[in-house]
C-alpha cells in the first residue's frame, strides 16, 4: 500500500465525503466558473491539507469529526487553490503538478478572477455558519502568506536574505497555512486553547520542514512538474543557495550573485550555478536544517496521547520528508 494510502486510512470514509462537499462548495451560476472549477478539481493534489484538519480533528475528538471540520477543510483547500491560481499568476508559470496551469489556459486576466472567487468562498462559507473562531485562524494565515511573498520579492532585489530572512519568509509563505490546518482541526472539535496552539506549531514546525524540502527539488534531476533551477531563473534565495554564499570565497560568491542577477535565464550558467551549490554542501546544509524542524515537529505531536490518528500524522511528517515530488 501506497504511504498515501495508509496515511488517509483512518479517515478514508471523510475524505470521500469531504471531495463531494467540496465539489459543491466550489458550484457558481456562471458556465465559464464551472468549466475552470471542474479542471481545477480533476487536476487536484494530494490534499494533503485537509488530510491534515481531519486526522487532528480525529485525535483530538475521540475519533469523531463535525460538519464543522469539513467547513474548516473546505474553507482550507478553497483559499490553498487560490494561492495557487494567483502564484501561477504571479510567477507567470505554465504548469501546476504537470498540467498546464489556468493562466496557460485562459490567461491571466481570467486565472485572477478564478482566484478571488475562490478566495470569496471561503470566506463566505465561514461567515455563512458563523465559523468566526476558525475564519480568524485562516485570516491570520492568508494575511501572513501575503506578507512572506512580499518580504522574499523585497529582499530579492538585493539577494541580501540571511538564513533568519528566510526562515521568516517560508514560516509566514508556507508554514503558516499547514498551521492553520492543523489549529482548525482541533478548534473544529472544541479542543482546549492549549491544544490548539500546540497543533498550531506543529504544523508550523511541518511546513518549515515542507518548504525546505520544496526547494530542494530545485536541485533534483528528477521531473517533479516545474523545471529544476526555476528558483534560480526567479531570483528566489532558497536555503542551499545562502549557504553557499556563505561559505563561498569573494570570486564564487560573486560569481553565483552575478549569475543568480544577471544571468538567470541562461540554461548553461543556471545548471553550473547548481553544480557550483552542491559542490560546497549547499544541499546536505539544508536537509539538515529540515531534519531538525522534522524532528521537532514529532516531538510535539508525541506530547498527545498515541492512537491511529497520531501515528497517520507521524507517517505524513516522514512522508513530507521523503517525498520524491
Amino acid at each position: 500500500m501506497k504511504v498515501v494510502e495508509l496515511i488517509k486510512e483512518p479517515i478514508y470514509d471523510e475524505m470521500e465525503l469531504f471531495e463531494k462537499k467540496f465539489k459543491i462548495s466550489m458550484s457558481s451560476e456562471v458556465a465559464l466558473l464551472n468549466r475552470i472549477t471542474h479542471f481545477i478539481v480533476k487536476r487536484k493534489g494530494k490534499q494533503m491539507r485537509p488530510m491534515f484538519v481531519f486526522l487532528v480533528a480525529k485525535m483530538l475528538g475521540k475519533g469523531r469529526i463535525n460538519e464543522r471540520s469539513y467547513r474548516g477543510a473546505a474553507v482550507i483547500e478553497l483559499i490553498h487553490t487560490a494561492t495557487l491560481v494567483h502564484d501561477d499568476v504571479v510567477d507567470d508559470s505554465n504548469q501546476r503538478r504537470g498540467f498546464f496551469s489556468i493562466n496557460a489556459l485562459w490567461k491571466n486576466k481570467i486565472a485572477v478572477l478564478v482566484g478571488d472567487y475562490l478566495l470569496s468562498k471561503g470566506l463566505l462559507l465561514s461567515i455563512e455558519n458563523e465559523d468566526f473562531d476558525l475564519l480568524k485562524i485562516i485570516s491570520v494565515a492568508v494575511r501572513e502568506m501575503s506578507q512572506g511573498e512580499l518580504l522574499q520579492i523585497e529582499k530579492a532585489r538585493n539577494l541580501d536574505i540571511t538564513e533568519e530572512i528566510y526562515y521568516e519568509i517560508i514560516r509566514q509563505k508556507t508554514a503558516m497555512l499547514l498551521a492553520a490546518c492543523c489549529a482548525m482541526g482541533a478548534k473544529s472539535v472544541d479542543a482546549n486553547d492549549d491544544q490548539v496552539a500546540k497543533m498550531h506549531q506543529f504544523g508550523e514546525l511541518l511546513g518549515m520542514a515542507f518548504q525546505i524540502k520544496d526547494d530542494l527539488f530545485d536541485y533534483s534531476e528528477q521531473k517533479i512538474g516545474k523545471p529544476t533551477g526555476i528558483d534560480i531563473k526567479e531570483q528566489k534565495m532558497t536555503l542551499p543557495m545562502i549557504h553557499a554564499l556563505n561559505v563561498m570565497g569573494r570570486s564564487d560568491k560573486n560569481w553565483l550573485i552575478n549569475t543568480v542577477k544577471n544571468y538567470n535565464k541562461d540554461k548553461k550558467r543556471v545548471r553550473e550555478a547548481i553544480k557550483r551549490i552542491k559542490e560546497v554542501g549547499g544541499l546536505e546544509f539544508a536537509e539538515q536544517k529540515m531534519e531538525s524542524f522534522r524532528v521537532r515537529a514529532l516531538e510535539k505531536l508525541k506530547t498527545f496521547p498515541k492512537n491511529i490518528y497520531r501515528d497517520s500524522l507521524e507517517l505524513m511528517v516522514n512522508y513530507v520528508i521523503e517525498r520524491s515530488i
